[in-house]
């Protein structure tokens, strides 16, 4: 069964575990962000695709009010009782929190039996934790038969993030998971979550680059770099760093503290150069894009410091291999993937180059996916 894809796993699994056939298949997909990085918890731009990598669940109602999980990747089965919500530890908790904040807002939840396998690498900054949040609310409603609203599940998966799990994040994550669109990425204005689709030329490729290290986003600086995001609106006056120009922050520089002065700069100009991206990627003008990324990447590393040596290593490999136009680190930062722009001709001999060199530089083994835009999370009647 190992061998299958996911999507046929869980139905098998589902049946041979509970002994009847699910009713549904849940896709959630992960994403990667081509540019507008820790922009969206400052009410800003960005611009994600959904990726073909993603969580898949079998499920089916029950006549109780027990929700049991079992995750084929962990090789466990997890429960909790609808009227009894508690916080306690593991995997589950993303589910938990999800009937948590469905529950707040008065969906009629129903039990629910479910197996569970993923595509996206865990911490690996694909958002992995989005996938579960939005691919079990789709599950959830779904069982109870209740309206699915794209951006109102993504609005949900992350107040169950906020609010049950503790991780800070902005919306972005949830939302193109949620409301993602084929072959093209989204730039989402993050304030008031109006998107536009931009498609992706037919002459490109995106890379995603796994550097094979890991991050624990609720145990990571995070929450710190939200920190002093907000505090640097709070000394300009604004309400979010999306308020603040250019030109403000270069006569209000002095008044910030240095550490939120470096994160104000990194946030004001990514705002910048995620609208110029978006703007360069609907001309097909892939080697303005690319630049645009690697100015991101340098503020990500020095002003931001979210990057690693892990991370400015596979960035390094991926410029330097054929056909690439730019490249970034991707996601919260500290550890996790790169992404890059390249040409989809030469997609081959960029694979072969990056994970040579990345290797030759850490002794680590690298992993490198061509991938194109998928479509958001859905729900596939089985019966």
């Amino acid at each position: 069964m190992t061998s299958a894809p996911a999507r046929e796993r869980v139905v098998r699994a589902f049946a041979e575990r509970f002994g009847r056939a699910p009713a549904w298949r849940v896709r959630a997909p992960g994403r990667v962000n081509l540019l507008g990085e820790h922009t969206d918890y400052n009410d800003g731009f960005v611009l994600p695709m959904a990726l073909e990598h993603a969580l898949w669940i079998a499920c089916a109602p029950r006549n109780d009010r027990q929700v049991r999980l079992y995750s084929l990747d962990y090789e466990e089965e997890r429960s909790f009782d609808l009227d009894r919500l508690a916080h306690a530890e593991g995997w589950s908790e993303y589910a938990k929190a999800v009937a948590f904040v469905l529950t707040v807002d008065g969906v009629p939840l129903r039990g629910m039996d479910a197996v569970l396998a993923g595509e996206i690498p865990i911490g690996a900054g694909l958002s992995s934790s989005a996938a579960f949040t939005v691919g079990s609310a789709r599950a959830l409603v779904a069982i109870c038969g209740a309206a699915w609203d794209p951006v109102e599940a993504a609005l949900r998966a992350q107040r169950a993030e906020n609010e049950w799990i503790g991780v800070q994040c902005g919306i972005m994550d949830q939302l193109i998971v949620a409301g993602a669109r084929a072959d093209h990425a989204l730039l989402i204005d993050c304030r008031n979550l109006a998107t536009w689709a931009v498609p992706l030329p037919d002459h490109v490729a995106v890379a995603v680059l796994d550097t094979g290290t890991r991050r624990n986003l609720a145990e990571s600086s995070y929450n710190d770099c939200r920190d002093r995001c907000e505090t640097a609106a709070r000394v300009l006056g604004v309400a979010s760093l999306r308020d603040v120009s250019p030109a403000l922050l270069e006569a209000r520089l002095a008044d910030l503290p240095e550490a939120a002065r470096r994160a104000a700069r990194h946030v004001v100009g990514e705002n910048e150069r995620t609208l110029a991206a978006a703007q360069a990627l609907e001309r097909g003008d892939a080697m303005s894009f690319g630049k645009l990324m690697n100015a991101g990447h340098a503020s990500l590393r020095d002003d931001y410091e979210v990057s690693g040596p892990a991370l400015d290593a596979i960035v390094t490999a991926a410029r330097q291999a054929p056909g690439c136009f730019g490249a970034r680190m991707t996601g919260a930062g500290f550890a996790g993937c790169a992404v890059a722009l390249l040409a989809a001709a030469q997609t081959d001999a960029f694979i072969a180059s990056v994970t040579r060199d990345y290797a030759a530089a850490t002794g680590r083994e690298g992993k490198v996916y061509a991938c194109q835009p998928a479509e958001a999370a859905s729900a596939e009647p089985l019966t």
